[in-house]
């Protein structure tokens, strides 16, 4: 792996992993998964590094692009995916844009051989407020999906934690796992593929249909996720990891104009570090999001969600388009299936 320079975050840095669902007596809905934490003391690679590219983006020379693979979409999951790690698998993985790292359980690196490294553990908060739970960066050797030789550049963030939902062996982010190649999700044909951005980049003024759009990929400083701009004032995670539609907290709802209120559904979710927290279906709203107008996504109160928690953008928003990420340019496109 690359060399990584040490950055120390702030308790109020905040990232996304996975929330589990709470104990009831019926089902959690798949639009009730989300997954909001924040992470107090992490070594992480920094964005500025010698011997990278524009954006921060790690030489793309001598990467071989992995082939397309296949995944798919389980109710109260994700979208799953066959990894192989250090060549032991496979193992189910959620593929997760959210993540901010490649997650792995403590079973998987185990069995995988996977080494605690002598970087600074980190702490995991939930977004109720309640809690912590204990992760570790780590190296592996090789990651592969889909099949077990279809290796990928694996050049991002690596950790293992006690704490992931049942049913999943760990947590794949293509914007750390696919670095320094951009990859496109395609959510129609359930298909994840990567490109060279050095080779096929994406461009803001290059010929688009109507019905698609390029908006520039906001980083927030201390990661690589996507996140988007809504109606020109209201940064949004692009989220592939949570079942919501849209998730706002009340004041996002506010700053966007969504008509608020208790919802005709209430979904209990238990975070990552034990607490719960609630989240109302509510009427679906429109937004703007480069030059495309979505109306009618379904869309999610959080109202007791902590203070500064990303606006989502999850699956039940995302289920129509194509999507690809393109690191170098720091540009993503959004079109219709």
């Amino acid at each position: 792996m690359h060399s990584l320079r040490r950055l120390v975050l702030s308790a109020a840095l905040a990232l996304v992993l996975l929330f589990i669902p709470a104990a009831t007596t019926r089902a959690v809905p798949l639009k009730g998964t989300a997954r909001l934490f924040k992470i107090t003391s992490v070594d992480v690679s920094s964005l500025k590094g010698e011997g990278k590219t524009r954006g921060g983006v790690e030489s793309i020379q001598a990467v071989r692009l992995p082939a397309p693979v296949r995944f798919r979409e389980v109710t109260g999951r994700g979208l799953l995916i066959n990894v192989w790690v250090n060549g032991t698998g496979p193992y189910t993985f959620a593929i997760d844009t959210g993540a901010g790292a490649t997650i792995l359980s403590r079973r998987l690196a185990d069995e995988a051989h996977i080494l605690s490294s002598s970087r600074r553990p980190l702490t995991i908060g939930g977004i109720s407020g309640r809690g912590t739970v204990a992760g570790q960066e780590v190296s592996v050797r090789s990651l592969a999906i889909g099949y077990e030789n279809n290796i990928l550049p694996s050049g991002g963030l690596v950790i293992v934690t006690e704490n992931l939902a049942p049913g999943v062996d760990g947590v794949l982010d293509p914007t750390e796992a696919y670095c320094p190649l951009g990859f496109e999700i395609d959510m129609p044909r359930s298909e994840l593929s990567a490109f060279d951005p050095q080779a096929n980049p994406l461009h803001r003024n290059q010929n688009l249909s109507t019905d698609e759009t390029i908006v520039p990929w906001l980083f927030d400083g201390q990661s690589r996720r996507p996140f988007v701009m809504l109606d020109g004032r209201l940064r949004a995670l692009l989220d592939t990891g949570s079942g919501f539609g849209l998730a706002v907290t009340q004041d996002a709802a506010a700053s966007l104009g969504i008509m608020q209120g208790r919802g005709r559904e209430q979904v209990d979710v238990r975070d990552i570090a034990g607490g719960q927290i609630a989240a109302h279906r509510i009427p679906p709203a429109t937004v703007n999001l480069g030059v495309l107008v979505l109306r009618g996504i379904p869309t999610d109160l959080l109202p007791s969600a902590r203070a500064g928690s990303p606006v989502l953008l999850g699956r039940d928003a995302l289920r129509p388009f194509r999507l690809t990420f393109d690191p170098l340019n720091r540009l993503i496109r959004i079109i219709p299936g």
